[in-house]
């Protein structure tokens, strides 16, 4: 598998090919501003990474070793009417991962992006069924 490449914003990994059409959607909402705020990602849709799990990708060679996160969009993210992103930790506890619904992406990234918050603040905010929709 090929490394996971250096990225000048926050990684937006693509792992389902099944569907260019939702990708192109998801990419387009979390670009999208939400008032002032936005996400800001680069990203990375290669085959080579079809079918990468969460747990797998703290172990796989990077071309920036200070990544403390990364997104991926996987078939649950395009598939969900919520479009939920995973977020996966890459330092602290590798491989713990939540979901995201895309308006409230630009929080969770921009907040750990500058170590504002830690990923288990976000991470023990999510609803009974591990997506994150904002805080009460």
């Amino acid at each position: 598998m090929k490394k996971i490449p250096k990225t000048e914003n926050s990684l937006a990994l693509r792992t389902d090919f099944s569907d260019d059409r939702a990708w192109e959607t998801v990419c387009a909402a979390i670009d999208e501003p939400v008032g002032e705020f936005k996400a800001y990602v680069d990203f990375v849709s290669d085959p080579e990474y079809a079918g990468l799990e969460a747990e797998e990708l703290p172990a796989m060679p990077s071309d920036d070793p200070h990544r403390r996160f990364a997104f991926i969009v996987d078939h649950m993210a395009l598939s969900h009417p919520e479009h939920p992103i995973l977020v996966v930790d890459l330092k602290d506890e590798p491989g713990r991962a939540f979901r995201v619904i895309v308006s409230e992406m630009w929080g969770v990234e921009n907040n750990l992006s500058i170590g504002n918050m830690d990923f288990e603040e976000f991470a023990d905010a999510v609803d009974r069924d591990g997506i994150f929709r904002g805080f009460p």
